[in-house]
């Protein structure tokens, strides 16, 4: 059988289901696919995702390492901008921004410092 990668999926370290329920669900619009804990009180292990992206977030010590950079590539940068700004989240006011190198870029930062980064291709020929 030949070597086939099919796709990352990040792992996010989070300290707060409640915080990141805030942040991931109702601020950036993903939804859970499933989530697992152990034992009632254990830590949470969870999928979200939204469109194409799925991203692990686990409470497990040692699972991720907070202050990871994610790179999302999209379309509809401008639109996704706009989203987040009207939702009016006081803990974030993410800007666009115009890259040198051609993409349009929309940055945020979680609760927990990890930053996700929605880049748009602006130069169609590259």
């Amino acid at each position: 059988m030949a070597i086939e990668f099919r796709k990352t999926v990040p792992v996010l370290r989070i300290f707060s289901l409640e915080k990141a329920r805030e942040f991931y669900l109702d601020f950036l619009g993903f939804k859970i696919d499933w989530q697992h804990r152990f034992e009632p009180d254990a830590p949470v292990y969870m999928q979200v995702s939204r469109g194409d992206v799925v991203l692990h977030l686990s409470e497990h010590h040692g699972d991720g390492t907070p202050g990871t950079h994610v790179y999302v590539y999209m379309n509809g940068a401008a639109e996704l901008q706009k989203e987040l700004i009207d939702k009016n989240y006081r803990h974030n006011k993410p800007g666009l921004q115009q890259q040198d190198w051609g993409m349009l870029e929309v940055a945020v930062v979680d609760p927990f410092n990890n930053r996700i980064t929605f880049g748009e291709p602006t130069d169609k020929t590259a």
